[in-house]
């Protein structure tokens, strides 16, 4: 088997593109060569078509099938909180073949929330590269016309405990535990009322059937505009041009920042070289200006990384989950 790059079979070299040589030559060093791709990729969103993980998996495969030269076809998974996606690509074969658009949800929070869980975060992924932290936003809607502010939130929530009502996507969700983090840092409590998804959790504080919610900055940003709908806060580490007269939390007394991240993985046991290549060919990929502005659309930014960076951000996002999650004493069947 060659030992260097210059060595390389012809027909290995002329499927690579030249600018992964240099990184595929250094993996080579530590291990055998492989053949990769030969054929078309596929990356598993594990929401539905339409949704914010489906949109960036799309936006993601186009720029990434052009550094590699080969297609890259995504494959919706969706139920289960995200669990029936990362499920199917736990047990897919570890080939790099199959690439997983990992959320929040489905890595940090669903190992504390669901008593049976089907797959492992740490077991059965190994880490390829962090993609974006998306942004949420504290919105009120028309039905508390009377709160213009973060402050103004606190005191009729401190005034009435537990009469104000939240909306969420569902029971031990990102936006019910994003919420609870920012209710309890304030000293406040309110009503949650949960819906089956994102949408008709919208809805309903859009319709004033309930008071607040958090959610996507992106989203909070287009309904703004809507008459009755204000943006109190944004939970990002600095103010977001999407938004730049919104407060961050932590201006406003609450160190907190809660994103709805998403990261790239690869079944367990999948080659290091391999490993290596889909982190060099996607760090290139989230480069595409095409790409970058849905990021920006959503109020994120690419922000690639190692895998290790990955794996400790990570256990890091964990600790500070689990924690909301053994506090509500959250169990999902």
């Amino acid at each position: 088997m060659p030992g260097n790059c210059s060595e390389m079979p012809m027909t290995l070299a002329t499927k690579l593109p030249r600018r992964l040589l240099p990184a595929l030559g250094a993996a080579m060093l530590a291990g055998p060569a492989w053949a990769f791709p030969e054929r078309a990729l596929r990356i598993i969103s594990p929401f539905p078509p339409g949704s914010l993980s489906d949109t960036v998996a799309r936006s993601l495969a186009q720029s990434l099938s052009a550094v590699l030269g080969q297609p890259v076809v995504v494959e919706n998974r969706a139920g289960a909180g995200g669990g029936i996606g990362a499920l199917a690509a736990a047990r897919a074969p570890a080939d790099g073949y199959t690439l997983f658009l990992g959320m929040v949800d489905i890595m940090a929070v669903n190992p504390f929330t669901y008593r049976n869980l089907a797959y492992d975060p740490e077991r059965d992924f190994a880490p390829v590269t962090f993609v974006s932290q998306i942004p949420t936003a504290l919105m009120v809607g028309p039905a508390r016309r009377d709160i213009t502010s973060f402050a103004g939130l606190v005191a009729a929530a401190k005034a009435r405990p537990g009469a104000l009502s939240y909306a969420s996507w569902g029971v031990g969700s990102t936006s019910q535990l994003a919420f609870e983090r920012i209710s309890r840092a304030a000293g406040t409590s309110f009503l949650h009322v949960p819906y089956t998804g994102g949408a008709p959790a919208i809805q309903a504080v859009v319709a004033g059937q309930v008071d607040v919610m958090v959610l996507p900055a992106g989203a909070a940003a287009a309904l703004s505009r809507q008459d009755g709908i204000r943006v109190l806060a944004v939970a990002s580490a600095q103010r977001l041009p999407i938004m730049p007269d919104v407060p961050t939390l932590t201006e406003l007394g609450l160190p907190l920042v809660l994103s709805l991240w998403q990261a790239v993985y690869v079944p367990a046991r999948t080659p290091a070289p391999i490993v290596a290549q889909l982190n060099t060919a996607l760090r290139e990929a989230m480069r595409a200006p095409s790409f970058v502005e849905i990021l920006r659309g959503q109020a994120g930014v690419p922000e690639p990384g190692t895998p290790e960076e990955l794996a400790t951000f990570e256990r890091g996002e964990r600790q500070a989950w689990g924690a909301v999650v053994r506090e509500l004493d959250i169990k999902i069947e």
